[in-house]
């Protein structure tokens, strides 16, 4: 399992890209979406609403388990990923590419990881 080096992440397994036009992306990573298993549900923020760095913005229910999602960073939701929410096997399939949750205009962030930081971080 590889983590794109383009991406920064938490230590709660959520990946965000870089802002483009202040705007950055967020999903959950490979490491997480294999651990939770199948995910069969997902609540994501709505469009509009604030989310905090650090804080939970939704959850992610698997076969196993629910797991709260947290935001990397502080910013107003711009777009939830509607694909996700049809298909819920996006996030376990493809969680780097069409498996993203939603987007973010960026305020603030937290301390971030590095995709060599991250990978040491979960033990590979």
């Amino acid at each position: 399992m590889s983590n794109p080096q383009h991406l920064q992440y938490t230590k709660e397994h959520e990946w965000l890209t870089a802002a483009e036009e202040g705007v950055s992306t967020v999903g959950i990573t490979e490491h997480a979406a294999t651990a939770l298993g199948d995910i069969v549900y997902v609540q994501l923020p709505e469009v509009g609403e604030t989310v905090t760095a650090g804080e939970t913005c939704g959850e992610l229910e698997s076969t196993k388990s629910v797991s709260d999602l947290f935001s990397p960073v502080t910013g107003e939701v711009t777009e939830v990923n509607q694909d996700v929410i049809d298909d819920n096997s996006l996030v376990n399939s493809a969680p780097f590419e069409g498996g993203w949750l939603f987007k973010v205009r960026v305020e603030a962030t937290d301390a971030l990881l590095s995709a060599d930081e991250y990978t040491a971080f979960i033990g590979g």
